[in-house]
């Protein structure tokens, strides 16, 4: 496939780094230093000393306090946005209108809304948008692409999962806070799986849910169940409690002839039951969990290959989990962050 307009002629994506928090110690920063055709030239973080410390640690060239700077370096091709998700709008219309490329971790944004700005900026700029779902490039989860498309189980005909954690006990942090987190632990990781789904399945359709607070401290919801149905008819369910007493974390796809199981966030072999009988495919997680889409997102700048995740697959999410979460929150559309005392789902006794 061609190159990026802005990358005609290049081999190398030179990237700067916009909040070099915890996610991009490990994570993903590293990525950006080992994928093929990759640099990274720079960091930004509100505190210099820690942006510096960073940047020392990680033998990063320089480093930024400020967004603007970064995103005005001309020496940076291409930004990476790993704040929370109440500043992703911004910062990425900020690097749309630079004229620069960006990826984005998840999720998209706090709302559809913010999703739908960002989508809009990057296409009238006609710049790509990529988000960080990257279990769409681990090796475990192609492997379960790989076992559908290959009829291991026959016709899909079911489609389960359910996660149970005990974060109830935690109390509140910036991920229920939804100023900042737009929800719940549901938006943070309850869209890893949402988009594992629409990867391997299609979008999903006819989705229908809702959402309570039954045992937590703070303010946003901790149980959230839905219902749904695949491009190819079959029917799933999902549930996420976050304030249960036992772990949990098991995804099921069911069909005529057997079934796969795995875990979305514990590095544990996928299991495969058919007539064939009983196999275990150990695929552990890389040491830097989100280098193969990062690999991907830069061989799409340079023209040798295609991201799975961008800005418009990830607006699906988002748009699912809106679904989902609206009665909760009696509408997503608006700031609804500021209108606690306006959320039906909001019933502490």
């Amino acid at each position: 496939m061609p190159a990026s307009k802005h990358f005609a002629g290049r081999s190398v994506v030179r990237w700067g780094i916009i909040g070099c928090g915890d996610v991009t110690e490990v994570k993903s920063g590293p990525g950006f230093q080992k994928a093929a055709g990759s640099q990274l030239v720079a960091v930004m973080r509100r505190s210099g000393d820690l942006a510096a410390d960073y940047a020392r640690r990680h033998g990063v060239p320089r480093w930024y306090d400020d967004a603007g700077a970064l995103i005005g370096d001309p020496g940076v091709d291409a930004v990476y946005i790993a704040t929370p998700p109440d500043s992703h709008a911004d910062y990425a219309l900020r690097v749309a209108a630079a004229g620069k490329p960006a990826y984005v971790e998840k999720p998209m944004a706090r709302h559809g809304a913010e999703c739908d700005r960002m989508v809009g900026a990057f296409e009238s700029a006609d710049l790509p948008l990529f988000v960080a779902y990257y279990r769409r490039r681990l090796p475990c989860f192609l492997k379960v692409e790989e076992l559908l498309k290959s009829g291991a189980i026959g016709r899909l005909t079911g489609v389960t999962y359910r996660m149970a954690e005990p974060h109830h006990r935690r109390g509140g942090i910036w991920r229920t806070d939804p100023a900042l987190a737009g929800a719940g632990h549901f938006l943070d990781v309850g869209s890893h799986a949402l988009d594992l789904l629409d990867y391997l399945l299609g979008p999903l359709a006819d989705v229908e849910g809702a959402a309570a607070n039954v045992a937590s401290s703070y303010s946003v919801e901790d149980s959230v169940a839905l219902s749904f149905r695949t491009g190819g008819g079959a029917i799933g369910s999902m549930a996420w409690n976050f304030a249960g007493g036992v772990s949990d974390d098991t995804m099921r796809l069911s069909g005529t002839d057997g079934e796969i199981a795995f875990t979305m966030f514990q590095s544990r072999p996928v299991r495969l039951e058919n007539a064939s009988g009983v196999q275990l495919f150990d695929l552990p997680y890389p040491p830097h969990v989100a280098q193969p889409l990062i690999q991907t997102v830069v061989d799409d700048l340079l023209g040798r290959g295609q991201c799975p995740s961008t800005g418009v697959s990830a607006r699906r999410t988002s748009r699912v989990m809106d679904r989902v979460l609206d009665g909760y929150y009696g509408g997503r559309e608006d700031m609804f962050w500021a209108r606690p005392e306006s959320w039906p789902g909001l019933r502490k006794g």
